[in-house]
């Protein structure tokens, strides 16, 4: 990492500097990996009081710490602590967007391959119900693509005798809800 330092008559003493460049170094390694990183620390004093400020530049933002106290050293902690969290912000951020990105990725992908039964005995009931032997697929359904909500007793009425459960959108509420049979003949509601 390149490190500039800026300031008029400001002697930052070596044990410190060395530490603020291993935590910056530290940074850099959290950054994107491309090329050389920068960061550029500006040290002024004004009277007693001394202000420092790190700038750094990662994923097109500009990172800038600015840490102020009457002690030089507490002024360069309190700087990298605030660039630090927004370094994390920052961070999380981009991440969350490319894990975004590739589960929306990911999922597309899965609707579209075949997906094996999870055990043995899974592939056997599978293959006995359909009456093929093969892998399953998924297939990716559009929930409000012309199908209408219905009310409780629409779904009963659908239901008949030959269904031992139905999932249905509830047109009261929107909200999905599954009628099942129960073995005595009763039927058992689940809202979600």
């Amino acid at each position: 990492m390149k490190i500039t330092y800026t300031g008029r008559h400001e002697v930052f003493p070596a044990k410190q500097k060395a530490k603020l460049e291993a935590k910056l170094q530290k940074f850099s390694k959290m950054l994107e990996r491309k090329g050389e990183k920068e960061a550029h620390v500006i040290l002024s004093q004004e009277r007693f009081l001394h202000k420092i400020e790190i700038t750094m530049n990662a994923w097109d933002h500009a990172l800038v710490g600015v840490g102020s106290d009457r002690d030089l050293v507490a002024a360069a902690g309190a700087a990298l602590d605030k660039l630090e969290k927004q370094l994390h912000k920052v961070r999380d951020k981009w991440l969350a967007k490319r894990h975004k990105d590739n589960a929306a990725g990911a999922m597309d992908g899965l609707a579209a391959k075949p997906v094996p039964a999870a055990n043995g005995k899974a592939r056997k009931q599978a293959s006995a119900a359909s009456g093929k032997s093969g892998n399953k697929k998924i297939f990716r359904v559009n929930n409000r693509g012309g199908n209408k909500p219905m009310t409780l007793e629409e779904a009963m009425l659908e239901m008949e005798t030959s269904q031992d459960y139905m999932v249905y959108r509830d047109s009261g509420t929107d909200r999905v809800s599954v009628l099942m049979r129960r073995p005595d003949g009763h039927f058992d509601l689940i809202e979600s």
